[in-house]
């Protein structure tokens, strides 16, 4: 049966995060990834976009259901798959928030899932990044019972 902590169509947002170039330097050091149009000024002055842009991988991390209101109802829910598209780049100084919509919860034999769909939406109130998040729900074991595995 699926889980009734979320209906489809219920909308979860994270608080905004004005991006800075510590945070472009801080995912550069912690990934390694440091293609230069990531804080080279002049490498990105001569591309498409003219200043430096966010990693997509850092966007994509700032859908976090754990960063939004639906945290405190996240107990159960193992992140299981993820996708996403980048509609718009995101530069030093844009204002982003992430906002996850329950697309829907379903159920396959005995397991339960529910399906978001993720935007991060920039401070004109423009995605720039859409895709999706899927959980499986872990029903949590009532008290007092066990699943027959001797206790430690």
């Amino acid at each position: 049966m699926p889980d009734p902590k979320f209906a489809p169509g219920e909308t979860f947002t994270s608080p905004s995060k004005t991006l800075t170039d510590a945070h472009f330097l801080f995912f550069s050091g912690l990934t390694g990834d440091n293609h230069p149009i990531h804080y080279d000024v002049e490498y990105a002055k001569r591309t498409r976009f003219g200043r430096p842009l966010a990693h997509g991988l850092l966007l994509a991390s700032m859908t976090a259901l754990g960063a939004t209101a639906a945290a405190a109802r996240a107990d159960g829910l193992v992140f299981i798959e993820q996708g996403c598209r980048f509609v718009k780049p995101v530069t030093v100084g844009d204002t982003v928030h992430a906002r996850l919509t329950v697309d829907r919860v379903w159920q396959e034999g005995k397991r339960q899932f529910v399906r978001f769909d993720t935007a991060l939406v920039n401070q004109r109130g423009e995605a720039a990044l859409e895709g999706f998040h899927v959980y499986q729900i872990i029903p949590r074991k009532e008290e007092g019972k066990h699943d027959g595995k001797q206790q430690a």
